[in-house]
């Protein structure tokens, strides 16, 4: 924000002559800051859903299934993966319509809407690939232990059953805080720079 900055020190200087010609300035730094800030948005969640693409396209669960003879659990995961991108799709949709919106120069009242409306946008979309994240880690924790006639063997017995879940509960709980780590360092940087640039607007349009 140092460009900010100084135009703000230069605005309090000259606040009596220039003070229209500040606010303008401002706005407009503001303006093409945000609209920066939702484009990466919208290219880091592009990026992420390739890296998923392409690790899943490395890791083929299908032979897995094929091997423990649980072919019909194929259908389910397609399924699943479907409802998965088709969420995801739209959240993709919604980040780009927000880029859009900012990017078209409006009121600051609109452009402070804009920026609510895309950290919401965001805090929404991280939720739910947190959550999804622990929805298919249980599912597949369960059904891994159910068709794996070694593991399921194991499983039948007390103790080693204790002990299976709470391994599992562990990975889940590492896996999805590492992740949750991830999103709030990429995503937490830029949404706390989005909200700074929605302070310094709402200061203009006391």
């Amino acid at each position: 924000m140092e460009e900010l900055d100084l135009l703000k020190k230069d605005w309090k200087k000259n606040e009596n002559s220039f003070e229209q010609v500040s606010e303008v300035d401002i706005y407009k730094m503001l303006h093409k800051k945000s609209s920066s800030i939702v484009k990466w948005i919208l290219i880091i969640s592009i990026l992420e859903v390739l890296l998923w693409t392409g690790i899943s396209l490395v890791y083929n669960s299908d032979e897995y299934f094929i091997k423990t003879h649980s072919e019909y659990l194929i259908e389910y995961f397609k399924y699943l993966t479907i409802f998965n991108y088709a969420v995801v799709a739209v959240f993709i949709y919604m980040f780009y319509k927000n880029y859009r919106a900012i990017s078209t120069i409006t009121s600051t009242k609109q452009l402070m809407k804009d920026i609510l409306k895309t950290r919401k946008t965001v805090q929404y979309y991280v939720w739910y690939n947190l959550g999804m994240m622990v929805v298919s880690m249980i599912i597949g924790f369960a059904l891994v232990f159910t068709v794996d006639p070694k593991l399921h063997e194991l499983t039948s017995k007390g103790n080693a059953m204790i002990f299976m879940v709470a391994f599992c509960t562990i990975c889940i709980i590492i896996f999805v805080g590492l992740f949750w780590l991830f999103y709030r360092l990429i995503y937490g940087i830029l949404l706390r720079k989005l909200f700074r640039n929605y302070n310094e607007l709402k200061k203009i349009d006391l």
